[in-house]
């Protein structure tokens, strides 16, 4: 058995989503190499950061992510597969990137709670303050709006005295 720890820099950007993980960035690679009869069990993380935009808001986003993983590279024979030894060395780099990539959020947000934007205006909607927008009034209803006004305004003055002093 045999533990590595080394740092990576990507030479290309992994991933094609609204996040992915940018060239120039690091990844750091714990990995623990052990001899087994079929093969070598390769498992491990990597820890990085991917990057992109706000599924909902589209602000910036910049996040950590740890990945764990476990694949057999198998020693060459009569069955393929999708690991193998070659020249008593593994190739960790496939693995690795399969790994990350798929660990990225599909639907990546700024925070839980995110708002998102404004249907109408299209800008960042920020925190709710308890209230909610009223709706545009449908113009076949319009009417109806008339008679709720009078309504109200005929409750707010209070009720009338008929009677004569």
């Amino acid at each position: 058995m045999r533990e590595h720890q080394f740092s990576v820099t990507l030479k290309e950007q992994w991933g094609e989503g609204i996040v992915s993980y940018e060239a120039g960035s690091e990844l750091d690679v714990e990995v623990r190499l052990e001899s087994v009869h079929e093969g070598i069990l390769a498992s491990g993380t990597v820890d990085a950061e991917y990057k992109g935009v706000c599924g909902r808001c589209l602000k910036d986003i910049a996040e950590p992510v740890e990945v764990e993983f476990q694949e057999l590279f198998a020693y060459p024979g009569d069955e393929e597969t999708d690991f193998e030894v070659q020249d008593d060395h593994v190739d960790l780099e496939t693995l690795v990137r399969e790994a990350a990539v798929l660990s990225l959020p599909f639907q990546p947000v700024c925070q839980p709670d995110c708002p998102g934007l404004d249907p109408i205006t299209g800008e960042r909607l920020t925190e709710s303050t308890g209230a909610e927008p009223d709706a545009p009034i449908d113009p076949r209803w319009s009417a109806l709006q008339q008679i709720t006004d009078q309504g109200s305004a005929a409750h707010s003055r209070g009720p009338e005295n008929t009677e004569e002093s």
